[in-house]
């Protein structure tokens, strides 16, 4: 029989007591064959209450450019010291902090070289960028409860995200959408590579890339397959940035832009394969369901719906879509993060069918949904 959670019940009460009883901990800590659990569920509780101030030593560490200056070549302390302008007592003391996080290692006496965080940082410029972006994050999160009760009238990230709850998006100029539009194209390249690599486009001929920006995955899509022929769906000031991006990638015969806003307007048709690249879990549930809907509409009848974005239930990164999504995106005025289960149910309520996963390397980054349509032979 099934065990139920009415069963498990009475066993994790006791559970609970013993785990929070002083005594049980100490006696933990005194015997060596559960010595280890006891000390490793005693970091993972300090980690919890200095994670802030782990991401401000990363935050120091990015805007004073330190892994650039550790690329080359390891240096001394005084010579950072002189690059920095910091005086060497809080200096090193953000060198040792940085170096007990692994974004820096101490190479011997007194120099200091890139750890392993500190070089995966250096090789994706992007990551940087989210680093210094998270500075509203934490402004909005300064008070949690405020922000769950609905207190936080004037959010910093929905000031960034321009769009989130605006009726008038479509009006949005330039000078409201380049930062937000920057940010995405940087983090892009990334999870472009976990798409392609996930699902095959080479059976495709007409691509529409909805929400699609600055036009980042469709560049690397375009990049990978000659064949192919995209068209960037976006808000028209981030539509213009995307031609100009085009261009300069000498892409413009076969890269398109339209212009319009795809929660109220309607998709251009008669593409083969239309993709949403982290964009469903920025809108309510409603709106995600009408986005769904245009799709349908747009594609071909043996076309192909593309979701590519964090979910829910993903092994080993349920922190990253429940805690980091689930909050960030409250902050920012609306959207949730979604499991695979309610995405099916979404796409099968929008008239697809089929509904497939695609294994991705970096699941922690993006996972990957296909559909046709329910009446597809």
């Amino acid at each position: 029989m099934k065990t139920t959670h009415a069963a498990l019940a009475p066993i994790r009460r006791w559970r609970d007591r013993l785990l929070s009883s002083p005594d049980f901990q100490r006696w933990t800590l005194r015997l060596p064959i559960v010595r280890w659990i006891a000390r490793r569920r005693m970091r993972e509780l300090f980690d919890l209450c200095s994670g802030f101030v782990y991401s401000q030593v990363l935050l120091a560490c990015v805007r004073l450019d330190l892994f650039s200056l550790l690329a080359a070549a390891p240096r001394r302390a005084d010579e950072l010291e002189a690059l920095t302008r910091i005086d060497s007592g809080p200096l090193l003391r953000l060198l040792d902090a940085a170096a007990s996080l692994r974004l820096i290692e101490k190479r011997d006496k007194d120099r200091w070289g890139l750890g392993p965080l500190g070089a995966a940082l250096r090789g994706n410029p992007s990551v940087g960028l989210m680093v210094e972006h998270h500075a509203a994050l934490y402004a909005d999160l300064a008070d949690p409860l405020a922000l769950l009760r609905g207190d936080l009238t004037e959010s910093q990230l929905g000031q960034f995200w321009a769009y989130s709850r605006n009726d008038q998006a479509g009006k949005l100029d330039l000078d409201q959408t380049r930062n937000y539009s920057e940010l995405m194209a940087a983090s892009q390249a990334m999870i472009a590579d976990q798409v392609l690599a996930a699902y095959s486009l080479r059976s495709h001929r007409r691509h529409l890339d909805v929400g699609g920006g600055a036009g980042a995955f469709a560049i690397a899509a375009l990049g990978r397959y000659r064949q192919l022929e995209s068209t960037v769906f976006d808000l028209p000031s981030v539509a213009d940035i995307a031609s100009q991006r085009f261009a300069q990638a000498e892409l413009s015969a076969r890269a398109l832009t339209s212009a319009g806003d795809f929660t109220v307007d309607p998709l251009p048709a008669g593409a083969d394969l239309v993709s949403l690249i982290r964009i469903l879990h920025d809108h309510d549930d409603d709106a995600a369901l009408a986005i769904l809907r245009s799709c349908r509409d747009a594609l071909t009848p043996d076309g192909v719906l593309l979701i590519a974005e964090p979910m829910l239930g993903t092994r080993g990164a349920e922190p990253v879509s429940a805690a980091y999504f689930g909050l960030y995106l409250m902050a920012m005025g609306q959207g949730r993060p979604r499991d695979v289960e309610t995405l099916s149910d979404f796409l099968r309520a929008a008239g697809f069918a089929r509904i497939r996963q695609h294994p991705t390397s970096a699941p922690l980054l993006t996972r990957v949904l296909t559909a046709r349509l329910a009446d597809q032979p």
